[in-house]
């Protein structure tokens, strides 16, 4: 009696090479937390001692804002692997494989660009002017440091690195945003022709964000039309 031949599993799909690095704005996730605790104070003291329709229309503004507080400050992030840039935003998800990716851009806002043109701004790596003088001041004072150490005067060390707040500095002084704007960009020129980095830029709507948003206006012009 035979038994019958099993055929080998198909193999899986390629796990990328390292985790997902995460970005998140740190100044937005503490505006939103502190928005949110500012409307569900606001919101419940409305629910619990409002007469006639306040408590409706706080409970529906709360639906309404609630939403678009979490997707302004809490929601948006950036992950990046070594196959594809995942780009959540306020109301969207866009996945990018490197190799759909033409460009990554800083100006005024951070951007990154399919190889179709189009457009997409990375809320959650916001420029910072103020980061980007910060950063400034820090290499001015690296390379003062510098050319001190290198003539062997008082405040550096002869032949040595400049120190810059205790250590060591290996390159230019970035703002946070900035560098890791660097990081992806060298990360899209090196995976750019990998072929687990090909495939189709993939839009997603937060119908979650988008849902009690647009639920919550409704009611609330439902209620201020009634009167």
């Amino acid at each position: 009696m035979t038994t019958p031949e099993h055929e080998p599993p198909a193999p899986r799909p390629a796990a990328p090479e390292f985790k997902d690095r995460v970005n998140r704005s740190s100044a937005g996730i503490a505006s939103g937390v502190l928005l949110l605790a500012v409307v569900g104070w606001l919101g419940i003291d409305a629910l619990v001692v409002g007469e006639g329709r306040t408590p409706w229309l706080a409970l529906a503004g709360m639906i309404l804002v609630v939403p678009l507080v979490v997707a302004f400050t809490l929601r948006p992030a950036v992950y990046a692997n070594s196959d594809r840039l995942r780009v959540r935003n306020p109301f969207r998800v866009i996945v990018l494989p490197w190799g759909q990716v033409s460009g990554l851009r800083s100006g005024f806002s951070n951007e990154v660009f399919d190889q179709s043109g189009t457009k997409y701004q990375l809320w959650a790596v916001p420029v910072s002017l103020r980061g980007r003088k910060r950063a400034a001041r820090q290499q001015a004072r690296a390379e003062a440091a510098g050319e001190r150490a290198a003539a062997g005067t008082p405040g550096g060390r002869a032949g040595g690195a400049p120190r810059f707040g205790g250590a060591a500095t290996d390159g230019p002084v970035r703002a946070a945003g900035d560098q890791f704007m660097d990081d992806l960009r060298e990360l899209h020129e090196v995976r750019e022709h990998a072929e687990s980095a090909q495939g189709e830029v993939t839009v997603r709507w937060a119908y979650e964000i988008v849902g009690p948003a647009v639920a919550g206006a409704v009611v609330l012009a439902i209620l201020i039309a009634v009167g």
